[in-house]
């Protein structure tokens, strides 16, 4: 386990993109429906519904519902309060796995990520706050190709991870743009570009969870990996120490190769540090996150 080197970090690109939304509240429980497409506006019949309602109660096709309403009219749809408000208070939601498991997830960004069809964004995005899945990066000791190559995301997007949800939820989750340094770690590779993968699944990279990039004046694309989700805003404010907003008890893959080294990708602390980093080839938690 390695700390963060470097340097003090500079404010990344900003661009909106979204994410999206799963399933219901408190004990969890997984309504099916038919994908949406775009981000043409949601049947209204069932965002009213969804603005009745609690939040933590919103079925799989209202959270749907509400995702493509917001990402048709922003601030202007009904459901908007109600989503930011549920992600401000750090709402869950649960569904149950192929597995027999549970799975609990949060809402931690709106309109943030871009459809990778290029229709627009998606209204909602949430990640996975229980760490029962776990996993290695790669089958070798290797970040050569960066989240693009590696094994665990092959597993996140068609694989044995990818296989634990249930079908409703695969119905429903789109493709989003991610955008990541697709190369691989260490000084032969620090003005590496970023590229993007379209991902159903995908791991958070180190430039969405913190304000500022820890390594940005010696590794210029470490700050352009995506930008902090608006759930972070304000909670999470070390780049390279401690944030109690992202400490899970567990450590926790991102997508991000480690800047410095050939062989790492970056992972949370257990306590919430985001910049320390573990061999590919070690198993840690993987907390998926997604698009509606």
């Amino acid at each position: 386990m390695f700390a963060g080197p470097g340097v003090a970090g500079a404010i990344r690109n900003q661009f909106n993109l979204v994410g999206n939304t799963v399933n219901n509240g408190t004990t969890g429980g997984v309504e099916g429906g038919a994908s949406g497409g775009g981000s043409a506006g949601a049947d209204s019949a069932t965002v009213q519904a969804a603005v009745a309602k609690d939040a933590k109660d919103w079925t799989l096709e209202e959270q749907k519902a509400v995702a493509e309403d917001i990402a048709s009219k922003g601030e202007a749809s009904p459901a908007y309060a109600k989503a930011k408000a549920a992600m401000d208070a750090g709402t869950k939601f649960s569904m149950k796995l192929t597995d027999g498991q549970t799975l609990e997830y949060r809402i931690i960004g709106i309109n943030h990520d871009d459809l990778a069809d290029g229709t627009g964004k998606a209204g909602l995005t949430f990640l996975t706050t229980s760490t029962d899945i776990s996993s290695r990066m790669n089958a070798m000791k290797t970040s050569d190709g960066g989240w693009e190559a590696s094994e665990l995301r092959a597993k996140m997007n068609s694989g044995e991870i990818w296989n634990l949800m249930p079908a409703d939820f695969q119905s429903k989750v789109k493709s989003v743009r991610k955008l990541t340094n697709n190369v691989g770690g260490g000084n032969a590779n620090k003005n590496a570009a970023v590229t993007a993968t379209s991902d159903k699944l995908f791991l958070l990279s180190y430039s969405e969870i913190v304000p500022t990039s820890y390594w940005a004046s010696d590794y210029p694309w470490s700050s352009s990996e995506g930008t902090q989700y608006e759930a972070f805003k304000g909670k999470v404010m070390n780049s390279y120490s401690d944030n109690p907003a992202i400490a899970s008890g567990s450590y926790w893959w991102e997508r991000s190769v480690r800047p410095d080294h050939s062989t790492f990708f970056l992972r949370v602390h257990a306590g919430g540090d985001p910049a320390i980093s573990d061999n590919a080839t070690v198993s840690n938690c993987v907390r998926p996150a997604w698009c509606f």
